[in-house]
């Protein structure tokens, strides 16, 4: 009898821990996803395919269709017969269209919670084939966040690259790189007029979390062949100042996606003295001729 009661019990707890066990795996989202935390979609609070039509890209954010049509700027889809690198080909009508403005323009955004955001601009050249053509400041609410934004100058000619921003919003207060100010529900992201072109934005969005939370962009050959240079080179130069040329500080990757256009300078002349020579060879026996006429 004391053996039965026994095998009861037993068989009442594991089927108390093995309901608890369940129980524990749904909450947890089944182990593996993330603590069953807001998908990235969710956390997203506002986007914006800026001179574009509303779209979903491959993560599920959706990007509304661009506020500003007809009121401020001027929208351009001069991307559109590009294919853009670096970006699935569901997603790259998020590079290809656009709004630029002959001066400063941008977006307001409203945001009600407390916590750690991230902004993130989408950007492609998709005109210019050559650095310091457009270059442009980012600020927001007043801070420069971005600083000679030269997107040729970053990855070359019709390739996605995106800004990354975070800021955080506690009591009040706007702080972002180091700099705080008073926040009064709105962020304004505006896109500077410098001394090139004319500043411009392919699409934009605002999401709770960390920058380590943003979907990276496909990689790009050109890009990681120059950073695994500079990481040899560091590696080259520890505690050998004979090793490798240190290159300047102010040097940038440059990645040309096109063809490098022809230097019309470089061409050969030979082809074009040859006719001259000629017309001289039958110019001066003529004049000689009619000289003894």
């Amino acid at each position: 009898m004391q053996r039965l009661t026994a095998q009861l019990f037993a068989g009442l707890v594991a089927a108390v821990l093995s309901v608890l066990l369940v129980q524990c795996w749904a909450d947890g989202g089944g182990g593996g996803g993330g603590g069953g935390g807001p998908s990235l979609a969710e956390r997203v609070i506002w986007a914006v395919n800026a001179g574009g039509e509303s779209h979903v890209d491959v993560h599920g954010i959706h990007f509304k269709k661009d506020p500003l049509e007809g009121k401020l700027g001027k929208a351009s889809d001069y991307g559109m017969r590009l294919p853009i690198l670096r970006s699935s080909p569901e997603d790259q009508v998020l590079y290809q269209t656009e709004r630029y403005n002959e001066d400063t323009f941008g977006y307001d955004i409203p945001i009600r919670e407390e916590g750690d955001y991230i902004l993130v601009m989408k950007y492609a050249e998709v005109y210019f084939a050559q650095s310091q053509q457009k270059v442009f400041d980012v600020r927001l609410n007043g801070h420069v966040v971005v600083k000679d934004l030269d997107i040729f100058d970053r990855v070359g000619h019709s390739t996605a690259h995106d800004e990354i921003v975070a800021f955080s919003i506690r009591r009040g207060k706007l702080s972002v790189q180091g700099e705080v100010s008073t926040f009064n529900g709105k962020l304004t992201v505006e896109f500077v007029k410098g001394y090139y072109d004319n500043p411009k934005v392919c699409a934009l969005y605002v999401m709770k979390g960390t920058p380590e939370d943003v979907p990276k962009l496909q990689p790009h050959p050109g890009l990681e062949k120059h950073e695994e240079e500079e990481e040899e080179e560091e590696d080259g130069e520890g505690g050998d100042d004979m090793g490798k040329k240190k290159l300047p500080p102010d040097s940038k990757p440059r990645v040309q996606s096109g063809p490098r256009t022809p230097n019309p300078y470089a061409a050969d002349n030979s082809s074009l003295m040859f006719p001259i020579l000629v017309a001289f060879g039958v110019f001066i026996p003529t004049l000689f001729c009619l000289c003894r006429l």
